[in-house]
C-alpha cells in the first residue's frame, strides 16, 4: 500500500476506536482491523466513483451526441427533461438537476442518505457535462440515432448504478410505488413510460415517439446488461466463517432482515465428519448491492455469496428506515 495512503487510512482508523486501557495486544488488533475496514471502504469508494463518472460522461455522449440534436426523448425522468428542453428555453443541465432533485429526496427517505449524495453528484456532474462539453453529432439517420442513443445513455444510468447511485430518478420513484400500490418495478416503469411517449407523440410527432420507444428498449436492455438484472428485489446467500458478524452487520448497520439456514459442508478431503455451518440469506433493492459489497469485504474478503434476481416478494421485512 501506498505509505501516504496507509499514514491517512491509519490516521482515520484510529479516530474511529474509543480510547481504550490495558491489553496494548489488543489495541493493536483493533486498530488493524479498523486500517483494513478502511481500506476496502476507500478502494470500493473509488471504484464507484470511476463507475459514476464512466456513466456521466457515457449518458452525455449518447444525449449531446445522438438525441438532443436531433430532438429525440427517451423513457423516464431524462424523456421527461428532454420534453420539456423542447418547448422551453431552458438548458436540459437545469432540467436534469430540477426534475431528478424530487426523486432524489424520495431516495434519501427510502435507501439511503449516502445513495442520495451520490446520486446529486452523478446528476450535476452530467449537468455540467451535458451544458459544457462539445460532443460531435455523430449522424442523422434516425435509426442509428435511436439505437446509439439509448445504448450510451443506457450504458451511462447502469455505470451509475453500479457506482451506487442513479443519473434518472424514475426508478426511485418505482420502488417507492411499488410498495405502495402492491405492484411490480417493471409495471410502474412501463406505466410512466407509456404516459411520456404518449405525451410526446401529442405534442412531438407519432414518428419521435416510436423511435423513442426503441430507444428506450435499448437503453433498458443495456442497463440490463450492465447491472446484471432489472428486477426489483435480488436475493443474496453469504457463506462465510464470519456469519455472525455478516449478521450483524445486515441487522444493524444496512437494517435489513436476514435469515439463517443451518448447512453441513458438503467436500470433505477425509471422508470424516463434515462440519455444520450457518448460511446467511438477505434479499435487496438492486441500488444497495454496492454498499453490501463494500460491508462484506471489511469483514471476509472469502466470503462465498450467490446472488439471484427476484421476480416479486411479499410480506417481510423488506421495508426499513433509511440508513444514516
Amino acid at each position: 500500500m501506498n505509505p501516504l495512503l496507509q499514514y491517512i487510512l491509519l490516521k482515520r482508523a484510529k479516530k474511529r476506536l474509543k480510547p481504550k486501557s490495558g491489553d496494548q495486544a489488543i489495541l493493536k488488533r483493533e486498530i488493524v482491523t479498523e486500517l483494513r475496514k478502511s481500506h476496502v471502504e476507500f478502494v470500493h469508494s473509488v471504484k464507484q466513483m470511476v463507475f459514476i463518472s464512466i456513466g456521466v460522461f457515457s449518458a452525455g455522449f449518447g444525449l449531446n451526441g445522438f438525441l438532443l440534436p436531433n430532438q429525440f426523448i427517451d423513457g423516464g425522468v431524462t424523456g421527461v427533461s428532454l420534453l420539456l428542453q423542447v418547448f422551453s428555453n431552458i438548458s436540459l443541465g437545469l432540467l436534469l438537476i430540477i426534475v431528478n432533485l424530487p426523486f432524489v429526496i424520495l431516495g434519501a427517505r427510502t435507501i439511503s442518505t449516502v445513495f442520495a449524495v451520490k446520486s446529486i453528484v452523478a446528476i450535476t456532474a452530467l449537468a455540467i457535462v451535458v451544458h459544457f462539453v462539445p460532443y460531435p453529432i455523430i449522424t442523422e439517420d434516425k435509426l442509428l440515432i435511436a439505437f446509439f442513443g439509448g445504448f450510451f445513455l443506457g450504458l451511462g444510468i447502469g455505470m451509475a448504478m453500479r457506482g451506487g447511485g442513479v443519473i434518472d430518478g424514475t426508478e426511485v420513484l418505482a420502488i417507492y410505488l411499488s410498495r405502495k400500490w402492491h405492484m411490480t418495478v417493471g409495471d410502474i416503469i412501463l406505466l410512466i413510460n407509456v404516459i411520456i411517449f404518449s405525451v410526446g407523440a401529442y405534442l412531438l410527432s407519432m414518428e419521435i415517439a416510436l423511435y423513442a420507444i426503441l430507444t428506450y428498449l435499448v437503453a433498458s436492455k443495456t442497463v440490463n446488461y450492465i447491472v446484471d438484472g432489472v428486477e426489483e428485489y435480488i436475493g443474496v446467500t453469504i457463506i462465510s466463517k464470519k456469519n455472525e458478524e455478516i449478521r450483524l452487520m445486515l441487522t444493524n448497520k444496512m437494517g435489513k432482515a436476514c435469515t439463517i439456514y443451518h448447512g453441513k459442508h458438503g467436500y470433505d478431503k477425509l471422508n470424516g465428519e463434515r462440519a455444520d455451518l450457518e448460511i446467511v440469506y438477505t434479499v435487496l433493492t438492486r441500488l444497495e448491492i454496492a454498499k453490501l459489497s463494500t460491508e462484506i469485504d471489511k469483514i471476509d474478503k472469502k466470503a462465498f455469496i450467490v446472488m439471484d434476481m427476484v421476480k416479486d416478494i411479499k410480506g417481510g421485512m423488506i421495508k426499513r428506515k433509511p440508513l444514516k
